[in-house]
Order: C-alpha cells, then structure tokens, then sequence
C-alpha cells in the first residue's frame, strides 16, 4: 500500500506553537523532507523526535522529487516541513506535492501556524478577504513594477520581505501605493514580536532594528471615484505640485495616485502634468 506525503505546518517561531497531530505525523513517518535539516532539527530535539530527515530546497528539489516519490509507492509515509510555517507558502514543495498528485498518492495537509494568517487575524482588518502576495521581486525596478500592479487592490495585501530589503520596499510601497496604512509584523510569536500599525511613512522614519523576518499587511486605499473629467493639463500640474508638497509621497507615488483617480496611465498623467508646468512658465 502506497504511503502519504504529510505537509505539517511547523511553528513560525515560539516552538509551542506545534499542534500535537503534527507532533505524531512526524513521529510516524518514515522520513522528514525539510527545507533546512538543521532547522528542522531544533524542533525535533525541542520534543525528542528521532525520525530520520533529508533535505529538501529549491535548489535540490527537481532532483530529489523522483527518489522521494519512489520511497511514498514503495509504501513509506513522509512529511514534508519548511523553515518555519506552513510549506509552499513561499516556501519550497510545490514541485513534490505536484509529483505525487500526478502519481496518485495521497497528499494530506497538516495545518498549523502561517505568517500570513498570524499577521492579518492582528491588523484590525480582516472579515473580508485579503490578497497573499508573497515575496517581492528583490531588484528595485522589477520591486516596484510588482507594486504599482497591486496598487488597485481593493482587499488587504500581505507581503512577505527579509530584513536586508525592508527599508527599500517600504520606499517603493510609498511611491507606488501613497502613504497608506501597513500593520508592519516583525518576529512574529517570538521573543522580540512586533505588529505595529501605522502610515507607510511612519514605518520608514522610525525604523532602528532591521533584524528578523517581516510580514506586512498594506490596508487597501479608500474607495475613489474615478472622476469623469480629466482636468486640463495646468490644473493637474497643479493637483500634482499639492501632493508633493504634503511630502506624505514622492513624485513617481503622486503620479501613481493621479493615474488611479482619472483612470489614465502614469505615462499619460506624467505627459500633463509636464505640459501644465510648460504652459505656466
């Protein structure tokens, strides 16, 4: 009889954050596939777990799938684990899970904790759906094309990035979404957790410690009309120069919040705003 692919959700940080299912799955396997064994490893010696592990990453993933997929025919039963949280979710094991459906395995879901899920039940603004987006792109001009594309997101926006590119990606979030609210999580369910809520501005002036993992949640922009009539190109050089001097957003972020509110491009908005200033000089 073939055996069962477990995908266990593992703490995202505090070890007690394990639900005992989990705990017995990887006492019963055969195997642990885990994304760093050495991580992996903590928690199994926390709740002295000696099942056998084998490492399983995005770099060595397509190699090691057929092997494994071969161990769950011959009737062994593995549970896939990542570094931390719930596996795929930006996380390596698509590519194993996708494998085993194909074969007709049994593929069982073990849930358990989930930054996302962490972070948007504390922000104030869950009930009514939100937008998992993962990691963003890590070079700034393709970070802020990803961005600008969310932008007209009605629904709350969940954004994973790493400590190194934090400062950068709240930048690009100003420019392209405006001065919005983000409840801004940081090592969450550990010792030094934060979840603050505040305008994207806030965040950037009063960052200190970059340490740790960030999970954001972008709260949506109010609901704007668009307006019918796209005003002429001196009184939109004009809107355009009011915004700049709030200085709650750059320029790429005002013309990103011209283009939204008269449903034209950026380009199209850049075109007028720079016809007006010709037109008044």
């Amino acid at each position: 009889m073939p055996g069962t692919l477990y995908v266990v959700a593992t703490p995202i940080g505090n070890l007690e954050d394990v639900t005992l299912r989990a705990l017995r799955i990887l006492r019963e396997v055969s195997v642990i596939a885990a994304e760093d064994t050495r991580r992996t490893s903590r928690l199994l010696q926390h709740y002295s777990i000696s099942t056998p592990t084998t490492s399983l990453h995005e770099h060595n993933e397509e190699a090691k799938t057929p092997g494994l997929i071969a161990r769950l025919r011959g009737g062994e039963s593995i549970a896939l684990v990542s570094d931390a949280g719930t596996p795929v979710i930006s996380d390596p094991g698509t590519r194993l899970v996708a494998a085993a459906h194909a074969a007709g395995l049994r593929v069982e879901p073990v849930p358990g904790a989930c930054a996302a899920i962490a972070a948007i039940s504390a922000a104030g603004i869950g009930g009514g759906g939100f937008v998992f987006a993962g990691f963003p792109p890590a070079r700034s001009a393709a970070r802020l094309g990803w961005l600008s594309r969310l932008a007209g997101e009605r629904q709350p926006i969940v954004v994973y990035e790493a400590p190194h590119r934090i400062r950068a990606t709240l930048q690009d979030m100003l420019d392209a979404f405006g001065d919005r609210t983000v409840a801004l999580g940081r090592e969450l369910t550990k010792a030094h957790e934060e979840l603050v809520v505040r305008p994207i501005s806030h965040h950037i002036n009063e960052m200190t410690d970059v340490r740790g993992e960030y999970t954001l949640v972008i709260f949506p922009a109010a609901v704007v009309e668009r307006s019918t009539d796209v005003p002429a190109a001196d009184a939109l050089s004009q809107e355009f120069g009011q915004l700049i001097e709030t200085a709650v957003t750059s320029r790429r972020g005002a013309i990103k919040q011209l283009a939204l509110k008269y449903g034209l491009s950026a380009r199209a908005v850049y075109s007028l705003v720079e016809k007006g200033r010709n037109s008044g000089k």
